[in-house]
């Protein structure tokens, strides 16, 4: 069994024209990697641009984040990740989309990325996200022609969490209802409440809040397929 698993992270580091810097939010990174590190699962990090990704939500008085922040091998990965074009498929077996609301602006729109996780999907592997993550799965397809979401129960940042923090007008799309344009059976929770939904291999989970479940549903449907 294949013993590496993919993280992808945005490399847009501004919320529309507002100024405003974001990237990928640390939290919904540290999390799940702390889970599957522990596991034994060596993790890498691929970004649409490669190199060094912008992060936000830098909490360090988070002990999970801290102890990502601060170890050198993981802190090393993170700051040259890989571009697309450099990532084997065949080599993982789960590709993880994290959020942050820069997601939002090159995550679904990135062809060699939805490429890359229908592959990895194909090959019998997971595909996940959480938060704005799933940004990244709106666009990808399987060889049926049928987008990968399509009929699957699918959970990410709701309408409502985006208008709690006043960007449903500076984000490009709604990632609820673009999910669901494309097939999805969206489920969610009252604003800021975990919740992970998992489906035939998709495992995806609504908010910063979901990270580390979804951490645990990945490695839970390894383990069942192991």
């Amino acid at each position: 069994m294949k013993k590496k698993i993919l993280f992808v992270v945005t490399s847009h580091g501004q919320k529309g024209s507002t100024g405003e810097p974001t990237g990928y939010y640390l939290g919904e990174v540290s999390h799940p990697w702390e889970v599957l590190h522990k596991a034994g699962y060596e993790i890498d990090f691929v970004s649409p641009r490669g190199g060094v990704p912008p992060v936000d939500g830098l909490d360090l008085t988070d002990p999970v984040n801290k102890a990502f922040w601060e170890d050198k091998a993981y802190k090393s990965k993170i700051d040259h990740s890989l571009k697309p074009a450099q990532v084997n498929p065949a080599d993982y077996a789960a590709v993880f989309y994290a959020g942050g609301h820069g997601a939002m602006w090159d995550l679904a729109d990135d062809a060699t990325l939805a490429a890359i996780a229908a592959a990895i999907y194909e090959n019998g592997g997971i595909v996940a996200g959480v938060c704005h993550g799933p940004a990244g799965l709106v666009n990808i397809k399987l060889k049926d022609g049928r987008y990968l979401v399509d009929g699957k129960n699918i959970n990410a940042f709701t309408n409502e969490e985006e208008a709690a923090v006043k960007l449903t007008n500076v984000v490009p799309f709604l990632l609820e209802d673009t999910l669901k344009s494309r097939g999805a059976r969206f489920q969610k929770s009252a604003p800021w409440q975990p919740h992970v939904v998992t489906d035939r291999r998709v495992i995806t989970g609504q908010n910063p809040q979901s990270a580390k479940r979804v951490g645990e549903a990945i490695l839970a449907a390894l383990k069942s397929k192991g």
